[in-house]
């Protein structure tokens, strides 16, 4: 039977900023929080809808710029088992630093189904420190307002995964935190191609199943190979090129991974013969080298010579999608395919199919 929006909405605790309390600050344990949480969200009017919701069973509590791959992982295989048992909704409350890369990386493992997902956080914890006799909302927080916000999209149940943030809320595809402690501390955009575009209004029975047969036949996999996977950055500063060229050869001895090549302006890389050989041998040798840009905004394009002729050598285009977007495709793309060529492929068709590469003028 298709599910309905009368389905309660599933809370997931993470950690981070939102659940910290004390001097020095440090996050509550989950049988401490959700209980203080639960009986805040009951006390609040006109949130009728939020008497359905529950929280989802989650052991993986820290801050998140210690997340991992493995981490990662662990998210996503939890949702899976919510979404395979019936559920629809979720909000994940997570740390600031690696949101927008944990929601990018849901966004692309749960392209083409119906889930509706959406990531908040705070920068201020949501109970106030000053107060030690008892757990009290603090007033100058804008946890409250996130999750509220938050609990209100889920409601609305619109399929994809959004990160909601100062009232505001994006694809995660296009989120990138721009601020290191203003309560405005993201931005994204609507401009959003694959995998926003993918997800489904309303799948019906027998197409949801077959989604859920596809990824659990991979998901021991994904597991796996999680505790291995790697992906590296390389930041172009104004050195010569041979600064990039050794940095990447360093990287040619590790297992097939995903390198992310941060170029100037719009994709722009110092050239040098000897880089362009190191881009092909670390092609031959599986790893997937994507170029990006520096820029927030704007994502790279071939108008420039500076930075079209990398192309030539097996460098992938990370077209509009954002740093922390391109290594979430590149995450997923190496827990869910098992070589190379597979990953390659997959990549440049969902570019092919929803338009997301800047085309030279």
């Amino acid at each position: 039977m298709t599910k309905t929006l009368s389905d309660p909405i599933q809370l997931i605790y993470a950690g981070g900023t939102f659940g910290s309390y004390g001097k020095p600050l440090s996050s509550l344990s989950a049988d401490v929080f959700l209980p203080i949480v639960q009986e805040l969200l009951a006390a609040q009017e006109h949130t009728a809808h939020l008497s359905k919701s529950s929280w989802l069973d989650n052991t993986l509590f820290k801050d998140s710029s210690q997340l991992t791959p493995c981490d990662f992982a662990h998210f996503y295989q939890l949702l899976m088992a919510a979404y395979a048992q019936g559920g629809r909704r979720f909000v994940l409350i997570t740390g600031t630093d690696t949101l927008s890369y944990l929601g990018a990386f849901l966004a692309e493992a749960f392209a083409g189904s119906d889930i509706c997902i959406v990531l908040t956080g705070s920068m201020r914890p949501l109970l106030d420190s000053e107060v030690i006799h008892s757990y009290c909302i603090d007033e100058h927080s804008d946890a409250w307002d996130n999750l509220n916000h938050s609990l209100q999209l889920a409601a609305a149940g619109e399929s994809g995964v959004k990160i909601s943030f100062g009232g505001e809320a994006w694809p995660a595809q296009t989120v990138q935190k721009i601020h290191s402690h203003d309560l405005m501390a993201f931005t994204g955009h609507f401009r959003a191609a694959y995998p926003a575009n993918s997800y489904i209004k309303s799948l019906p029975d027998t197409r949801r199943q077959h989604w859920l047969d596809d990824q659990q036949e991979v998901v021991e996999n994904i597991q796996s190979r999680a505790n291995n996977v790697r992906i590296s950055a390389l930041y172009c500063l104004p050195n010569d090129a041979e600064a990039i060229n050794s940095q990447l050869q360093a990287l040619l001895s590790q297992p097939p991974s995903g390198i992310i090549l941060m170029g100037f302006g719009a994709g722009n890389v110092p050239y040098s013969a000897a880089l362009a050989e190191t881009l092909e041998l670390a092609h031959q040798k599986g790893h997937m080298v994507v170029g990006t840009s520096q820029c927030p905004f704007g994502g790279v394009s071939d108008s420039y010579a500076a930075g079209s002729w990398q192309y030539e050598h097996h460098v992938i285009s990370g077209g509009r999608l954002t740093i922390p977007a391109v290594y979430a495709r590149l995450l997923w793309l190496l827990l869910r395919y098992d070589s190379p060529a597979r990953r390659r492929q997959r990549w440049l068709n969902n570019v092919t199919q929803t338009g997301t590469t800047i085309k030279k003028r």
